[in-house]
Order: structure tokens, then sequence, then C-alpha cells
């Protein structure tokens, strides 16, 4: 069962020495026990927030189709260009934590009406300034022309970030998958749990040590917090981000 912001905070409470919180307590909460909540809540968005790109933060599992596509897909329109990367958001503080600009793929699998042999291909990501620099002039030209339209190749970013383009301009509708991860929630309710293992528990009590003995101006004891929570927050880098092992490949010699 996943660790509670209610949990969290009477560990801490109890380390204290401090009367702990109960379940119709808890939104109630004054003084050191409502600064302790504000301990956990930092501690836990310090976390989400340190890689953008966590496992437990990804918007959902791989493709359905295929697990190389992705978690999210969206359906191109022929002659359009920019699409939305979050259409159900309505401003930027509802719209994806981060997106893997660097693994898009099209595919017409899954495309009602498409049959085999399918277009499928990786879309190579480009800057904006290259797009411009390279494709825009053209391409805005021959806008209204649908013989210029064609399978997309590459996908760059708008400016503001909550849109992707593509070019060519799509001649048909394609699905463009890609991986998203979700904005982290702060924790409010007594019984919300944190999003990631609860075996990283120890990581989140640490940093909200940290914050609690800076506030008791007991700066020795915060700097011991502050180091655990620099060991536990490199062990969750390493196993929940770079579990492959590496290779490296010499073909230098040759087997005759």
């Amino acid at each position: 069962m996943a660790t509670t912001y209610l949990q969290l905070t009477n560990e801490l409470l109890r380390e204290s020495n401090e009367v702990v919180l109960t379940s119709s307590t808890f939104s109630g909460a004054v003084g050191i026990q409502a600064h302790v909540k504000d301990c956990v809540n930092r501690s836990y968005n310090d976390i989400v927030m340190a890689e953008p790109r966590w496992s437990f933060l990804a918007t959902g599992e791989s493709g359905t189709t295929d697990p190389f596509y992705g978690n999210v897909n969206v359906e191109t329109v022929a002659g359009t260009r920019w699409y939305e990367l979050k259409a159900s958001s309505s401003s930027v503080a509802n719209d994806y934590g981060a997106i893997n600009w660097d693994d898009f793929y099209l595919t017409t699998i899954g495309v009602s009406g498409e049959s085999a042999p399918y277009t499928s291909k990786n879309l190579r990501f480009a800057t904006l300034e290259d797009w411009k620099d390279f494709r825009r002039e053209s391409e805005n030209v021959d806008d209204a022309d649908t013989q210029t339209y064609g399978t997309p190749n590459v996908v760059f970013r708008s400016t503001d970030g909550r849109k992707f383009g593509v070019s060519p301009i799509p001649d048909k509708v394609y699905k463009v998958w890609f991986f998203a991860y979700d904005l982290p929630t702060a924790l409010s309710a007594h019984g919300d749990t944190i999003v990631f293992p609860d075996m990283y528990s120890t990581v989140l009590l640490a940093r909200a040590r940290y914050y609690m003995h800076q506030f008791k101006d007991d700066s020795q004891v915060a700097a011991f917090a502050l180091d655990d929570y620099k060991r536990g927050l490199r062990r969750m880098r390493s196993n929940l981000l770079n579990p492959a092992p590496k290779y490296i490949t010499d073909d230098r010699v040759k087997v005759i």
C-alpha cells in the first residue's frame, strides 16, 4: 500500500516527540504539526521536480499497438502542420511536465481505413530555428497546394512549448506517438499517496528533516539530513533512470 501524507507527517512528528495527527485532525493542523505538513509537501515536490522524466510520472504505459511507439498519440489532419501536445489542457499549468522530443514516431497502424503495407518511421527532431531557416519559407508559400503535402519526417517544438509541428505538412491521417510525463500534484488530503515506490519514502523523510532542522536553526543536523537526501536521490536516479547496462562495441577486430 502506498505511503500516505498522514503517515509521512506522523513519522516526523514522532521523531520530534510531538503529538501525532489523525485523519480527522489533519486538515486543521496548526503550529508544529502544520509546519511538518509543509516540510513533507515541499520535500515531495523537490523529489518529483528533480527529474521531470521519472518513470512514475509517465502519463501512461507504452502504446497499445507496440510498446516502442510511446504512451500518447495525436492524429494528424491532412493540410495541418501544428498540433496541441495535450488537447485537453487549457493552460501551460495543465500541460505535460516533460516530453521525449527525440522519440517521436509516425505510423498509419491503428488509423481508421488503413491496411498493410503500413507507414512507420521515426520523426527526427529539428530545432525551430532549423525549420525556419531551411523549410518554413518554401512550405508556407505552398501550404495551399496539396501536391506539396507528404509524409512527415521531422518534428519540432513551438516557441511556447505547447504544440509540436511536423514537416512536410501531412498529406493524410497519421498517428504520431511520443512519450509524455505528467506534472506532479501536491499532497493535500490526509489519504493522498506519494507517486513513487514506498522504498524511497526515506528519501523524502530525509529532505523533510533537513527543512525541519533548518527551521530550528540546527545547522549541523540539517547538514546530515541533506547528505542523506542527496545519497538517496542518487540511488533513485541510478535505479529508476539508469537501469539498463551500457555496452561498448569495437569493430576493429574481424574474425576470419
